[in-house]
């Protein structure tokens, strides 16, 4: 029989609820409290694993190759060339994925195997958190965390109150307080809960941390709502409560810890995207010259001509699908098995540099806060120096979120440090009551310190900020129970306040109300909340908005100063009324469905017909440097839009504040509310830009929108028409929006313009638009980590941005794409030459290389210098792109991997190949014989390319490096010296190892011993890298980059500087630059003629009779008299040509008097 049905209580039984009884077995069978964060368990790890590694294609490939290489008498390069290194790569992969999970299980047995009193059999008993049931009632300590989703039952408190820190759940360190329920909040020990029977009712197993509906029966009782302030959840801490009495509702994997351990979407980056269209097309090459090569095999084969040496007698018929397989092996190797794991390795190293950059090391001792950036994805590191769109938060994001109460407006009339509330003041009504209601509608927890001071725990900076603000004017909040808040007020006498309902705020309501019954026995309603929604709810008479003018005034001056305001309102309630509203106030809030729109229902019957008696004003500063940053981000190109939830008068003005709005750009308004309106503002604006031809262009203008007018915009018909002229923009400000309107908005400039974008914010209320975009990076801030766990990148501040994009972005877009195309050139170089080998050995598909060195190409000969690539190699220092943001350009708009670019490596290797197989080939091409009797053969001529290949291709990677590190030199010689070591090591194992090498033996001593492998050595490589010296020493003297100046700058500048010095003259040697000319038409004497003075600091010229200009190296010049003092001596002391020596002597005649006058 069922005591306690849902029924009985005036509740359907829904589907997905669940009924839980109290001090008696469960009627079902509910998730144990057993967690695994864990990808793998020694069953499912060898499918999940082969599962996630072939789901990439190139896996897939050579696996296929691997198998093929099985057949017996198809493969050219032998059975395991091809499979051995792709299982030694995927077991490196097991190793890493296991010790990860490992680590990860370890974790997990640490937590399932902690203990906690749980109440069974009518006694207390230490069981482990895996061994709690729903249903079970634990006791937990002070200071101990919670090991399921609990309903708070009882406390060591009086008022059955307790106060948790969720910081693991949401990153706030503030104190929360929760409330047990009425109808089990007496009992305080164990005969009590042995005698408390009921039932509990809840809403199923659900991820939203701040939502709970349920109810509670007591046997032989009246039910009772459930709501969020009687839930403690799993990963909360207790604190400052001696002991609670919990019972569990949600355990283990569906505890709403775990349901939020969602993994974020996936994302992959640009130029994963680009580099895997360029595999599927070389994919394509590789089965046309494939098909070719076996065409041509079939054609020579039927031609008449008999070459019985190419066949064996099981292959007599020349089978051409076969052949066809043959070749596809042979040149399977354009496609480089090595380039996945180069970047894992690089990408790793990259994140570890983000990790651990000081300059984003974000140290606030006040705040207690001491935290870097952090990696979350490397597979995106690329990405960052790609961003053309940055969508922002502000509050928190570009300001500190550090509240400070500044001012209000009273009745009309505003008060401030200037102008403060005084004892009279508090006579009047209104001042009283606006006090009162700053003082005890929030939900602040007080907490009392060593020192016998109250200090204030709040979840919002804002609510903390107005109780801080009422104590100012000695209004202060003391203490609050399940129901009443006590107050000190201007005549230090305690007041408390029975508090009758609580409405809380939410993001959709943009208010909070509370219903108290005051110590004068008046029951009121006390309100603040967003101006547009209490403005919209003031009472029509007189006595309602007497002040609504005034007041409106006092919120634009007050937005105008970047405020935040709030405003205030009171009603008056009879006891009769609130009786009927509380009647329907107890069904709202235990209704199992729809249950916060039935709440909202309710509110508003109570919201309505309020006395407006006043707004506040906060100051929210910006954080440190976000002008600056946000100047750097639009110098380099990157459009800034603020999408915030702000009035549209404070957006402007931290928009102009924070420089992203200036005084000489345009700002457009096209809000209205009228949706006609939008429309046409729009509309009109979009055909203005395109008669004069700047639709997608960068103007300068700023764009203004607020979120009921975003709304319309974002319609079916218009939103192309308005992402167009927003992309038309400079900056964007849309104000008044929702989270998911923050999503909207980067969801559709991405698709739109098909670029790559970032978010940035630091609440839960931007985690929607971080997900949306390409990149997603949360800033560490006082709304907790929601938005941090959802980012791909994490920062301590708003201005490390800067940094994060155009040093780390621009450094990794550079590095991941040099080692991507290198990885392509080396492999097509080497591996094409069995293309070229295939014409002239008629065909057959004979490889030209050892087939194990052909295995060894990428794992040891050229597996370092992508390495050296992609962690040490940058085209500047950190300081130079710091301050030049235009060099983020380069990166931005992909100008280093492209398609161009990498056909342009992809003819690059095809040209190398040529000149690497032919010209040894036309060398050799009249036989060797050695004094041995050996002769050489196709291994002689595939050795001696092979080492040719390794030299050029490491040489490759030093020419294109802009940055040589020990590393680098490592990575270059260092291969080339062990392929040599190898060839020597290798050839001499058999016949002592019989398995191995049996056709390699002794070469390296008839290579060493030929004159033409020497000359070939010598030679060949200043033939192949001698057009690409020239290129680049063209590119860097005729068409330089600007990256390329400033790393040249940076070079010439690393001799030291200083401000002034003594020449001979004994005039000072000033920072200035003068242009003098030699004329050297009489032997050795020189005229020496002054013709300007006070030129720019660095771009001075010395130049000769024939006006030939030498650039003046980036040193300390002076001024003219010293200048033509010091060229004079030198023309007295030399006969060589000034154009000669003018850069070597004369500004080595400034350095020693630099050096001597600092001496």
């Amino acid at each position: 029989m069922n005591l306690f049905s849902s029924e009985s209580a005036g509740h359907a039984k829904l589907p997905d609820t669940r009924r839980i009884l109290i001090n008696k077995d469960q009627l079902q069978k509910f998730k144990n409290n057993s967690i695994s964060t864990g990808k793998y368990t020694i069953l499912t790890f060898l499918p999940k694993f082969l599962y996630e590694q072939f789901r990439k294609y190139a896996n897939i490939f050579f696996l296929t190759i691997g198998l093929l290489q099985q057949i017996p008498g198809i493969s050219p390069t032998g059975r395991y060339v091809t499979l051995v290194p792709f299982l030694v790569i995927l077991a490196i992969t097991a190793i890493k994925e296991i010790v990860e999970d490992f680590k990860r299980h370890l974790e997990d047995g640490k937590i399932n195997n902690s203990k906690v009193k749980t109440f069974r059999n009518g006694d207390w008993l230490d069981v482990q958190w895996k061994s709690i049931c729903v249903g079970d009632i634990v006791m937990v300590m002070n200071d101990k965390f919670f090991p399921a989703d609990l309903v708070l039952l009882a406390s060591s408190e009086e008022e059955a109150q307790c106060y948790i820190e969720t910081a693991n759940l949401d990153g706030e360190t503030n104190l929360k307080i929760r409330s047990a329920n009425v109808t089990s909040k007496h009992i305080k020990d164990l005969q009590g809960l042995k005698n408390f029977f009921g039932e509990i009712e809840a809403e199923g197993p659900n991820k939203n941390l701040y939502d709970f509906t349920g109810n509670i029966t007591k046997k032989g009782g009246e039910t009772n709502p459930i709501g969020p302030s009687e839930i403690l959840l799993r990963g909360s801490k207790l604190r400052n409560t001696k002991w609670i009495f919990g019972l569990a509702v949600y355990t283990g994997a569906e505890s709403k810890l775990m349901m939020n351990s969602t993994k974020a979407p996936l994302k992959q980056s640009t130029l994963e995207k680009v580099m895997n269209y360029q595999i599927i097309f070389l994919f394509l090459i590789l089965v046309t010259i494939s098909l070719i090569s076996a065409g041509v095999n079939k054609i020579q084969f039927t031609n008449g001509e008999v070459h019985t040496y190419l066949t064996t007698e099981e292959n007599l018929d020349n089978n051409f699908f076969l052949n066809f397989l043959t070749f596809f092996i042979l040149y399977n190797n354009l496609i480089p098995i090595s380039l996945l794991v180069s970047l894992e390795m690089v990408r790793v190293f990259q994140a570890v540099f983000i990790d651990n950059d000081e300059k984003m090391h974000y140290v606030d001792k006040s705040l207690n806060v001491d935290t870097y950036a952090v990696a979350k994805t490397s597979n995106l590191n690329e990405e960052l120096g790609q961003i053309k769109y940055v969508f922002s938060d502000k509050t928190g994001t570009l300001t500190r979120n550090i509240m400070e109460f500044k001012k209000c407006s009273i009745a009309g009339v505003v008060y401030d440090a200037d102008h403060q509330i005084l004892e009279k003041h508090m006579a009047n009504k209104e001042v009283r009551d606006f006090l009162v209601l700053m003082s005890i509608c929030h939900t602040v927890v007080p907490e009392k310190g060593d020192d016998g001071k109250i200090h204030y725990n709040a979840s919002s900076p804002d609510e903390k900020a107005l109780v801080e603000g009422a104590a100012e004017y000695k209004y202060t909040f003391v203490s609050k129970t399940s129901n009443s808040v006590t107050i000190r007020n201007h005549l230090n006498k305690q007041e408390t306040f029975e508090v009758l309902a609580i409405i809380e705020f939410t993001s959709t309501r943009k208010r909070m109300s509370i219903v108290v019954r005051t110590p004068e026995g008046q029951i009121k309603v006390y309100i603040k909340g967003a101006d547009n929604v209490i403005l919209e709810r003031i009472g029509k008479t007189a006595s309602h908005n007497e002040h609504q003018g005034k007041t409106g005034k006092h919120l634009d001056d007050f937005a105008r100063e970047g405020l935040r305001t709030l405003c205030l309102g009171v009603s008056d309630i009879s006891e009769e009324a609130f009786k009927d509203w509380n009647k329907k106030w107890k069904q709202a809030t235990t209704s199992l469905v729809d249950r916060e729109k039935e709440i909202e229902n309710v509110a508003n019957l109570i919201e309505g017909d309020l006395r407006l008696i006043g707004a506040t004003a906060i100051e929210d500063k910006l954080q440190e440097n976000v002008p600056e940053t946000i100047e750097k981000l639009l110098e380099a190109d990157i459009h800034v839009w603020m999408l915030t939830g702000d009035k549209q008068i404070t957006a402007e003005n931290i928009a102009k504040s924070c420089r992203l709005h200036k005084d000489g750009t345009e700002l457009v308004d096209v809000s209205d509310d009228v949706p006609t309106k939008v429309r046409s503002k729009i509309t009109d604006r979009l055909e203005k830009l395109t008669k004069h031809g700047k639709v997608g262009q960068n103007n300068e203008i700023t764009l203004i929108i607020d979120g009921k007018s975003l709304t319309h915009a974002l319609e079916e018909d218009i939103r192309n028409d308005f992402i167009r002229l927003c992309t038309s923009c400079k900056a964007v400000i849309c104000c008044r929006v929702s989270p998911l309107q923050k999503a909207e908005v980067v969801e559709l400039v991405s698709k739109f313009t098909k670029s790559i974008t970032l978010a940035i914010g630091d609440g839960a209320n931007d985690v929607a638009m971080i997900q949306k975009a390409s990149v997603g990076v949360g800033v560490s801030g006082n709304e907790g980590l929601q938005a941090v766990n959802s980012a791909d990148f994490a920062i301590g501040q708003f201005s490390y941005l800067a940094r994060l994009l155009f040093v780390h972005g621009a450094w990794n877009y550079s590095r991941i794409s040099k080692v991507v195309l290198y990885s392509f050139y080396k492999n097509i170089t080497l591996y094409i030459i069995e293309l070229w080998f295939a014409i002239y050995s008629y065909w057959s598909g004979q490889v030209i290389y050892e087939r194990w060195t052909i295995g060894m190409f990428n794992i040891l000969f050229t597996s370092l210098p992508p390495l050296a690539l992609g962690i040490f190699d940058k085209t500047c220092s950190a300081e130079t792109r710091e301050s030049n943001p235009a060099l983020y350009k380069t990166s931005q708009n992909s100008e280093l991997f492209n398609i161009k670019k990498f056909w342009l490596w992809i003819g690059t290797a095809i040209f190398h190949s040529i000149l690497l197989f032919w010209v040894p080939m036309l060398a050799m091409s009249t036989g060797v014989s050695w004094s041995s009797g050996h002769t050489d053969g196709y291994l002689i001529l595939g050795n001696t390319v092979y080492s040719l290949v390794v030299i050029v291709t490491c040489l490759k990677a030093g020419l294109v490096m802009d940055n040589w590190t020990w590393f680098s030199h490592l990575s270059i010689w260092g291969s080339i010296a062990l392929w040599f070591i190898f060839l020597v090591v290798y050839s001499s194992l058999w016949p002592s190892l019989k398995f191995v090498a049996s056709n390699m033996a002794g070469l390296f001593m008839l290579l060493f011993n030929s004159p033409v492998f020497w000359s070939c050595l010598l030679l060949v490589p200043v033939l192949v890298l001698l057009t690409d010296c020239t290129a680049t020493y063209a590119k860097l003297t005729f068409f330089p980059s600007e990256s390329d100046k400033k790393r040249i700058q940076e070079k010439r500048n690393k001799t030291p500087r200083f401000d002034s010095h003594q020449g001979e003259s004994g005039l000072p040697l000033q920072m200035q630059a003068s242009k003098v000319v030699f004329n050297n038409k009489n032997g050795e004497t020189v005229t020496i003629k002054k013709e300007t003075k006070e030129r720019n600091r660095w771009s001075s010229k010395v130049a000769n009779s024939d006006d030939e200009d030498l650039d003046r190296p980036n040193e300390p010049t002076s001024s003219d008299e010293a200048e033509i003092a010091l060229l004079t001596q030198f023309t007295q002391q030399t006969s060589f040509s000034p154009s000669y020596y003018a850069r070597k002597e004369f500004f080595s005649d400034l350095d020693n008097a630099e050096r001597h006058d600092n001496n």
